[in-house]
């Protein structure tokens, strides 16, 4: 939930003439947020403040929605208190469609999932208390214009189940292509992986989660900047066919 600074800081900038639209793209905050707040700025009282935060109830599940919200997903305020959890998802991967919303019902096998079609993609989405306690990563901003690190309790999910963070990485900012080259005049084709995500962090907690199982992986600086890690040695990329495989 958003604090009472934060708050009246976006409700300034609408005073100084600022569109709702304008001031939802600086600040990461929803338009339906911030104007609910026009009405009432006090955060509304939450219900059982004094129970414990949930943990996950799957972390196998956890770990690759935790892929898939660090590369695709955000989390925005519910005018009625709460959080929506969206994870975006392309129309051509109907099973990544299917296998995200199957993820959230495990983590979370109390709150209703629903896929709202969006133009060229779908929003899986999630409404509850307790998204921001599962990815505390949540803040005003894009991601990569941010820190972002794990908790000690998300980290050991991660360490359990690599592979599974690694999938939903994947899943989110990244493919599986047939790469080719041409030696001595003759076309050569191969597979190869790649993950792109502008975040530094982000992309350390992949290629720090691919060196753990094995995975040999080198950074492809196209365009402005070293975005790209890229998997292309054959006993890797057969690591990733066996674990991760391409999207569908």
């Amino acid at each position: 939930m958003y604090d009472l600074a934060t708050r009246r800081h976006a409700l300034a900038l609408l005073d100084d003439g600022r569109s709702l639209n304008s001031v939802s793209k600086e600040t990461g905050i929803s338009r339906a947020a911030i104007r609910s707040w026009l009405t009432r700025i006090e955060p509304l009282p939450r219900l059982n403040q004094s129970a414990p935060c949930s943990r996950p109830a799957d972390g196998t599940s956890y770990a690759y929605l935790l892929g898939l919200y660090l590369g695709v997903g955000c989390i925005s305020e519910h005018p009625r208190g709460g959080h929506h959890l969206r994870i975006f998802c392309d129309n051509g991967w109907p099973g990544l469609i299917e296998q995200c919303r199957a993820a959230i019902l495990s983590v979370r096998p109390t709150d209703k999932v629903y896929v709202l079609q969006r133009q060229g993609c779908v929003a899986v989405t999630s409404s509850g208390r307790h998204w921001t306690c599962l990815f505390p990563q949540h803040a005003p901003g894009k991601k990569h214009d941010r820190r972002i690190a794990l908790e000690p309790w998300q980290q050991e999910i991660v360490d359990a189940h690599p592979w599974e963070f690694i999938r939903g990485l994947i899943h989110s900012d990244g493919c599986r292509i047939t790469n080719w080259t041409v030696r001595n005049g003759k076309r050569y084709e191969y597979p190869r992986y790649f993950f792109t995500n502008k975040s530094d962090d982000i992309r350390k907690l992949c290629t720090d989660t691919l060196a753990k199982v094995g995975v040999q992986w080198t950074i492809l600086a196209r365009g402005s900047g070293p975005l790209n890690v890229s998997i292309a040695r054959k006993e890797s990329v057969a690591l990733m066919d066996a674990h991760v495989g391409p999207k569908y």
